[in-house]
């Protein structure tokens, strides 16, 4: 069963037809959604606001309300990549809240996996400081929702830009472990393997930078080795994808080389994360080449729901295999420096 808490934003927070985060990026993400022919094995949700103490638990109530000052009166640019309008609060509270209705659909159905396929996207946001098309962080939003409840919560980010607002928003919290494989060096310019938490959580951010031009093989090779024994000791209760497209080959805003057979595969990898079924939802981030976004949605949850669909064939032979080892070696040498030597050893938090 597919759940889809939206689609949200395609009437909304309009940058214009120049602006890559536009609003058709909604319906060719929906076409993809309809090329599986789901039929009854599909449920749509409605996507209510969030409510601002659920905001306030990842965002500063002063940043909440001078960005709705802002769209309230009449927006603007908040720097050179990122725009609000006047009903761009309303879209991003929107966003958020399709990620809490989708964490509730699933723990009233106890089955499934939920798409969160909304906009404007949400992992660059800081507490703080809206950036890279994002106004609130909507996967952070629902992560914090699942805390305060005593769940520890895994979050994948394999968008080809490194997540900024969402480590920093969890780098002190243990309750959340944070992966992100990403182009390096590319905006926002953060995300070095050196980068593993903070104080109260040290070895919880997990980054993994990759050149240019690598290919699907080493992003697998790469969550095998370096993620997957941290994930294995972690031993989350949920997991939430920040699930961008532009990793694709065919995307303007990245130079990483993978199919959408690629982007199959590291679905099956995020199901296998999850500890039962009804515990994995993936939240719509970048993804800027109409075609190539549509299939790619299509390949993911057909490799989900375990439904035949044309993928393209998984790519390898790229760039990167370097960058795996190196990634681990500066990630135990980082850990060790500080201290944590049992824990690149394997032991526990």
């Amino acid at each position: 069963m597919l759940i889809v808490a939206g689609p949200s934003g395609a009437c909304a927070h309009d940058g214009g037809r120049l602006h890559p985060e536009q609003q058709g990026r909604i319906f060719s993400v929906m076409d993809g959604v309809r090329d599986l022919n789901l039929d009854d094995e599909i449920e749509f949700v409605t996507t209510p606001k969030a409510e601002v103490q659920d905001l306030a638990r990842v965002h500063s109530t002063k940043y909440l309300t001078e960005l709705e000052a802002f769209c309230n009166e009449g927006g603007g640019d908040l720097d050179p990549d990122t725009y609000a309008r006047s009903d761009s609060f309303g879209a991003a509270r929107r966003a958020a809240g399709a990620g809490l209705e989708a964490i509730a659909a699933l723990e009233r159905r106890g089955d499934g996996v939920a798409f969160v396929p909304v906009r404007p996207p949400g992992h660059h946001a800081e507490r703080d400081r809206a950036m890279g098309f994002c106004l609130l962080n909507n996967v952070a939003v629902s992560a914090a929702s699942l805390t305060a409840k005593g769940h520890r919560v895994l979050i994948v980010d394999w968008d080809v830009h490194h997540g900024n607002g969402t480590q920093a928003i969890f780098w002190d919290d243990p309750n959340v472990l944070y992966v992100s494989t990403h182009q390096w060096p590319l905006f926002p310019g953060s995300g070095r393997a050196e980068e593993v938490g903070g104080s109260d959580a040290l070895g919880l951010t997990v980054n993994i930078p990759l050149p240019p031009g690598a290919t699907g093989d080493v992003v697998r090779c790469a969550l095998d080795e370096v993620a997957q024994p941290v994930i294995d000791r972690f031993a989350p209760d949920w997991v939430l994808v920040s699930c961008g497209f532009d990793a694709h080959r065919a995307d303007p805003l990245g130079e990483l080389a993978l199919s959408t057979g690629d982007f199959a595969d590291l679905a099956r990898l995020a199901r296998a994360y999850a500890p039962r079924p009804g515990r994995l939802a993936l939240f719509l981030e970048g993804g800027y080449n109409a075609g190539a976004l549509r299939t790619s949605v299509a390949a993911t949850f057909g490799a989900l729901l375990d439904q035949p669909n044309d993928a393209e064939a998984r790519t390898s032979g790229g760039s990167g295999r370097e960058a795996v080892e190196t990634t681990r070696r500066a990630r135990d040498l980082a850990i060790d420096t500080l201290g944590l030597a049992s824990l690149a050893a394997g032991g526990q938090w």
